[in-house]
């Protein structure tokens, strides 16, 4: 089995850009990360695209052609949706392809563009990411969707909204140097507390926002890599996918996410690696209580223990495990359809030690991304080393 480098690496900023087209943010992206990456053109040899909502916000299907173009490649393109885990989807594909042997260089990634519509139409559309004739037609949103799990975990586990409070306080503060950030200002826990109720116990601070954006990554095999010269010390050793009922009203439990506890156990298993490995986490905090699941299923904290862990300092970048550098979901942003290839760009450059916040960590060698689907019905997870 052939061994994954990250070559190359590209973001574009992440935030509101409703004049820019799908095309023009995932070219940006892609081609940061083959310049960086230092591969020929005519080396790549498949598109591993990510994308959620773009025949809404776009009306525009049939992507992945669309998008090699953009990205100025001749290849075969494929788009992956798994409505906010479609990026980690594209990736994990990619890895899997040269693995196989099958491709020695591919380019994977992903694109959102949503703020060109309306917040109403936007919360339209990310809500078919959920069970349309049981959740939608009732008027289930995923704010009140993860409202419902909060409210699940406060009752198993205890907690408070000071608690999810200290999550936005600690992402706010991550986002601060990060140049690809969407909100890049501190935020105090009183106005977490003080901000607008969305649904009881989520308010506003606790939510992220409405984002466009763009990721890609340049994914070679091992052999490639060396015959070839390329600097391309961080690898990807384990990725691991899980899967759930889509309803929430048909999961054995709201409080926990058995789709990440099935990808973590795999990608830890795949790397060879357990958690207490693990140096640094970029996490799915689409809103700050997925934070404290994600951590949980991650393994990183026992059930009903993460909810503290921003408060008491265990998680923040000077904590024993520094958890979403990069501002997380929360406050960098979540272009949907972009966001797992996202973590991976953002853990590649913590482990190379040429990110905003590099400085936080003492020699990482290892981190782990999650990256999830609506309420977690799809997750997936790679574990990310340093190997020269």
């Amino acid at each position: 089995m052939n061994d994954v480098r990250i070559a190359g690496v590209g973001l574009t900023p992440f935030g509101r850009q409703p004049e820019r087209t799908g095309r023009d943010l995932f070219a940006e992206a892609a081609l940061a990360a083959r310049e960086e990456a230092g591969v020929a053109r005519d080396a790549y040899e498949a598109l591993h695209y990510g994308n959620f909502m773009g025949s809404l916000a776009e009306r525009q299907g049939h992507q992945g052609p669309l998008m090699a173009e953009a990205a100025g490649l001749d290849c075969p393109a494929t788009r992956h949706e798994s409505a906010c885990a479609s990026a980690g989807v594209a990736v994990r594909q990619a890895v899997h392809a040269i693995r196989a042997g099958e491709h020695d260089v591919v380019l994977a990634g992903g694109m959102e563009r949503m703020t060109n519509l309306p917040t109403t139409e936007v919360t339209e559309s990310l809500a078919i990411a959920a069970d349309e004739l049981f959740e939608v037609r009732a008027g289930m949103t995923f704010p009140g969707a993860y409202a419902l799990m909060a409210r699940a975990y406060f009752e198993e586990y205890g907690g408070s909204r000071e608690d999810l409070a200290h999550v936005a306080v600690k992402n706010h503060a991550n986002a601060v140097p990060n140049e690809y950030a969407q909100y890049r200002r501190e935020i105090t826990v009183a106005e977490a507390m003080e901000s607008q109720p969305v649904a009881t116990p989520l308010h506003l601070f606790d939510a992220c926002p409405i984002t466009d954006g763009a990721s890609a990554v340049v994914l070679v095999s091992d052999d490639y890599a060396e015959e070839h010269g390329l600097d391309a010390p961080v690898a990807v050793t384990g990725s691991g996918q899980g899967g759930d009922n889509l309803a929430l009203q048909d999961r054995d439990a709201l409080a926990r996410t058995p789709a990440a506890d099935a990808a973590a156990e795999a990608a830890y298993a795949d790397a060879g690696v357990a958690p207490d490995d693990v140096d640094v986490a970029e996490v799915h905090d689409c809103f700050t209580i997925a934070e404290v699941m994600a951590l949980e299923s991650l393994g990183l904290f026992e059930e009903g223990e993460a909810i503290s862990a921003a408060r008491e300092g265990e998680t923040t970048r000077d904590g024993d495990l520094p958890v979403n550098l990069s501002g997380g979901l929360k406050a960098k942003g979540h272009p949907v359809g972009a966001t797992g290839g996202a973590q991976i760009v953002e853990m590649t450059k913590l482990l190379r030690g040429d990110h905003a916040n590099s400085d936080a960590l003492s020699d990482p060698r290892v981190g782990v991304t999650h990256n999830a689907g609506g309420t977690v019905a799809s997750a997936v997870v790679h574990v990310l080393e340093v190997v020269e």
